[in-house]
C-alpha cells in the first residue's frame, strides 16, 4: 500500500483533496519554527539557549542534506511511502528529545531532534512538492505555495500548543524542563496521527493526466521552458547556483530571526512569555500567508520578478526595525516583522516553481531536494549569526533591548545579495534539455 503504484489517483478523483494531505504532514513538521518557545523553560535545566538553539541549527541542515541525499528515492518512491518515512523519524526525534530533558543528555537532543528529526523534516518536506505540481500545471506558483504553506504555518499550532502543554505538565511534572519533556511526547502522538493522516490522503495522477482544456504555454520572458533538464546535469548550470544563493540569502535573513523570535521580543519590548508564544504563532501564520500568497502572484508576475519583490520590500523593513525598537513600539514592530515573515515564506513557496520554470517539471522533486541544501547552510548561518551576536552583545554590556540592531543592518547586506543573484539569472542553455517527453 505504500509503493507509488498503489497511490495512482483513480478516475474522477477531486484534484483539491491532494493540498490537505500535504498540509496534514507540513502543519506537524513545521513545528522547528516554533522551538524558540522551548529555549527559555530548557535553559532552566543548566543549558545555555545557545546550546539548545544548536539542535534547532542541526534540524533544519539535516532538512537540506536529506533532502539533497533521498530526491530521487523520493521521485521514485512516490509521496506515500515518503510521507511514512517521514513520519517516522519526525516523531521518534521528539520522543528521543523527551528522554533528552529527562536525562539531561544535550547529545542526545541533538541526535533526537536534530539528526533524526532533522532527516524527517527533509523527507515530508519536498514528499508532496513534485506531486502538487503534477496536479496543478495549470498554476504551479499557487500549487508549490499550497504544498509548503502548511510547513510556515506549522508554529501557529506547535508553538502555542508548546506553550499550554508545558503549562499543563509544570505543576505535576517531576523531570527538570518545566512540563518540556512530557510537551514533546504529547506533541509527537498528535503529530504522529495527523501525518499518518495524510499520508493516507496523498495520491498522485495517472501518467499523462492534465486539468481538461489546459494546454501548455512557453514564456520565454518569464523564464519558462516545457523543455526538462536532469538533475545530475541542472546542478551543474549557473542557474542552479544563482538560485541556490537567492534561497540562501532569503533563508538566512529569516531564519534566524524566527529561531530566535520568543527570547527576541521578550529582550526588546519585555513582553511576558505567553505574549511571546503568541508572537511566534503569528510569524507562522504570516510565514504560512506568504508562501500561498506571493506563490500565487508569481504565476503573473513571474518568478524573478516576484523575487526582486522579496528582497526590496524585506531589505527596506529590516533597515526600520532599530528605529522602530528606539520608539518602543512593539505594535509597529509585530507588523513590520510579520510582513518580513510572508517575504520569507513566500521565497521558500516559490522557489520549486522557479525551478520547473528552468529546468522543466519532469525532475523537479529531485532538483529541488538538492537546492534545498541552501537551506541547510542558512539554517547553520542564521540562527547562529543572531544567538551569538546578540550574546556578545549582552556580554559586552549592551542593553539587551539594544542587542539586537547590527543583526538588522547584516540582513539587510544578505538580502542585496540575494537581489544581484537573481538579477543574473538567465534562461537554461537548450544543450542542457533532455530529449524524452514531459509525463
Amino acid at each position: 500500500m505504500f509503493d507509488r503504484s498503489h497511490t495512482i489517483a483513480p478516475p474522477g478523483f477531486n484534484r483539491w483533496l491532494v493540498p490537505p494531505a500535504a498540509i496534514a504532514l507540513q502543519m506537524c513538521i513545521g513545528q522547528v519554527y516554533g522551538f524558540s518557545v522551548f529555549k527559555k523553560p530548557l535553559a532552566t535545566t543548566g543549558w545555555t539557549e545557545s546550546e539548545i538553539g544548536i539542535a534547532y541549527s542541526i534540524a533544519l541542515a539535516l532538512l537540506g542534506i536529506s533532502a539533497a541525499i533521498f530526491g530521487k528515492w523520493v521521485e521514485k518512491s512516490g509521496p506515500r511511502k515518503t510521507m511514512v518515512a517521514s513520519l517516522l523519524c519526525f516523531c521518534s526525534g521528539l520522543i528521543l528529545s523527551a528522554f533528552a530533558v529527562r536525562t539531561h543528555q544535550l547529545w542526545l537532543l541533538y541526535v533526537g531532534y536534530g539528526l533524526i528529526g532533522g532527516v524527517g523534516l527533509g523527507l515530508g518536506y519536498i514528499a508532496p512538492v513534485s506531486t502538487l505540481m503534477r496536479w496543478f500545471p495549470d498554476r504551479p506558483g499557487m500549487a508549490t505555495g499550497m504544498a509548503i504553506m502548511g510547513f510556515g504555518g506549522g508554529a501557529l499550532i506547535g508553538s502555542p500548543l508548546a506553550q499550554e502543554l508545558m503549562t499543563h505538565f509544570k505543576t505535576t511534572s517531576t523531570y527538570p524542563g518545566q512540563g518540556a519533556s512530557e510537551a514533546l511526547l504529547t506533541m509527537a502522538a498528535l503529530y504522529a496521527a495527523s501525518m499518518a493522516f495524510g499520508a493516507w490522503l496523498i495520491r498522485v495522477p495517472p501518467l499523462g493526466w492534465h486539468p481538461q482544456g489546459w494546454v501548455p504555454t512557453l514564456s520565454p520572458q518569464k523564464l519558462v521552458t516545457t523543455a526538462n533538464v536532469s538533475v545530475d546535469v541542472a546542478w551543474k548550470t549557473p542557474q542552479f547556483w544563482l538560485l541556490w544563493t537567492v534561497l540562501c540569502m532569503n533563508v538566512t535573513a529569516g531564519i534566524g530571526i524566527l529561531g530566535q523570535a520568543s527570547p527576541m521580543i521578550q529582550d526588546m519590548f519585555n513582553v511576558t512569555p505567553a505574549a511571546a508564544a503568541g508572537y511566534v504563532g503569528l510569524l507562522s501564520l504570516c510565514n504560512l500567508g506568504g508562501r500561498f500568497f506571493w506563490s500565487s502572484i508569481s504565476d503573473l508576475t513571474g518568478r524573478k520578478g516576484i523575487y526582486f519583490i522579496y528582497f526590496i520590500l524585506g531589505s527596506t523593513l529590516y533597515a526600520s526595525v532599530p528605529w522602530i525598537q528606539h520608539q518602543n513600539n512593539v505594535t509597529l514592530f509585530v507588523i513590520v516583522s510579520g510582513l518580513i515573515l510572508t517575504t520569507y515564506g513566500g521565497g521558500f513557496a516559490t522557489i520549486p516553481a522557479y525551478l520547473r520554470d528552468l529546468f522543466g517539471g519532469q525532475r523537479v522533486g529531485a532538483i529541488h531536494g538538492r537546492l534545498i541544501t541552501a537551506w541547510s547552510i542558512a539554517a547553520i548561518l542564521g540562527p547562529q549569526l543572531v544567538d551569538r551576536i546578540s550574546k556578545s552583545q549582552k556580554d559586552a554590556g549592551v542593553d539587551p533591548a539594544l542587542a539586537y540592531n547590527s543583526i538588522f543592518y547584516l540582513m539587510v547586506a544578505l538580502l542585496i545579495v540575494g537581489f544581484t543573484a537573481n538579477l543574473l539569472v538567465r534562461p537554461v542553455h537548450p544543450k542542457h534539455h533532455l530529449e524524452d517527453p514531459l509525463p
